[in-house]
């Protein structure tokens, strides 16, 4: 597969190579469990400064709160009128109820149970954590449940600028650590065998080899597959700026500079004790072809596609990020 020619075509689309997927080249030599497991090493010893992705921004209003349990830390997180994010602990220090279940007024959290209002300056019993919105997720801060230096902003990766583009943001949960995320988005050779209806003629062309291995990427020619055989060639590279956190970025091809960051949140645990971690994927799609602020000005009706096609992909990749977690757990893993 070739990647776009210099001069940009009106048209982005290419016809892909034929083949059937049974055909295709095997990846599983080139994805060596060494390489994916030195990856994975060097991304866990990256400082996270204690952050931790809480919800995509949208959802943060200033009209109700927001709630989610992360790292086993109950959350409650709201806006003041003027846009502000905030976050602290999502049980009310009065008598216990649930914050997320409250009220924002005059951008105040207030609790229903029985009207305690609360605030950025706290209340005896109950500190806010300190929380970050980035324009498309927002962070919230837990030094207790990070327990490594504390950073004051998160490692926010870089992305097209705001008048340029368009970004959705998906969660989905599953029953496993977030290093199995991370991992299985560290083995993308596992694109064209596993997600055949989104990626076409992949082929990795860049891996990080040493110790300490400058710069820390995999690069990857791929298709994007559209309908059948007709596709948009890129190549992209795959990067860890923290423990958390796998970005891929189109560095050549349609839509240069656009980025999918696939964030691993752990929840806590279920009953049985089984770890939970969320997924939080955001697409951050830019492009300078006219018809892409076409594509900007119906953000609504296009961000509701690009929610669809992250789901289809992470409900095949959260089933395997959950098995590997239980093969490790049963002491079987082979990596």
């Amino acid at each position: 597969m070739s990647l776009p020619d210099p001069e940009p075509r009106r048209i982005p689309l290419r016809r892909m190579p034929r083949g059937t997927w049974a055909r295709q080249e095997p990846t599983w030599r080139e994805a060596a469990p060494g390489v994916i497991g030195a990856a994975l090493k060097r991304a866990l010893a990256r400082p996270s400064g204690n952050w931790y992705v809480l919800a995509a921004a949208e959802e943060v209003r200033t009209d109700r709160p927001f709630g989610r349990v992360v790292a086993g830390t109950e959350l409650v997180a709201w806006r003041t009128p003027d846009g502000a994010v905030h976050a602290g602990p999502g049980a009310c220090p009065h008598l216990g109820a649930p914050l997320c279940r409250g009220a924002v007024d005059r951008g105040r959290l207030v609790c229903r149970w029985h009207g305690l209002s609360l605030g950025s300056e706290g209340f005896p019993g109950w500190s806010p954590y300190p929380a970050h919105d980035d324009g498309v997720l927002v962070w919230v801060r837990l030094d207790r449940a990070g327990g490594e230096e504390p950073l004051d902003a998160p490692v926010v990766p870089e992305r097209p600028a705001a008048a340029l583009r368009v970004s959705a943001v998906e969660s989905m949960a599953g029953r496993c650590e977030p290093e199995d995320v991370v991992a299985n988005r560290l083995d993308p050779w596992h694109g064209s065998w596993f997600h055949p209806y989104s990626f076409v003629g992949l082929r990795v062309t860049e891996v990080p080899s040493g110790p300490d291995p400058d710069p820390d990427r995999m690069v990857v020619d791929v298709g994007f597959r559209v309908a059948g055989r007709w596709g948009v060639p890129v190549r992209a590279e795959f990067t860890c700026p923290d423990p958390r956190t796998v970005v891929m970025r189109i560095i050549e091809g349609e839509g240069e500079g656009s980025v999918v960051e696939t964030h691993a949140t752990p929840l806590g645990t279920d009953a049985r004790g089984v770890p939970r971690t969320a997924v939080i994927e955001a697409t951050v799609a830019a492009s300078e072809r006219t018809g892409f602020a076409l594509a900007r000005r119906a953000a609504g009706a296009v961000r509701p596609l690009m929610r669809m096609a992250a789901r289809r992909l992470w409900r095949d990749d959260l089933a395997y990020a959950e098995r590997r977690y239980l093969l490790r757990a049963r002491g079987c893993w082979p990596g």
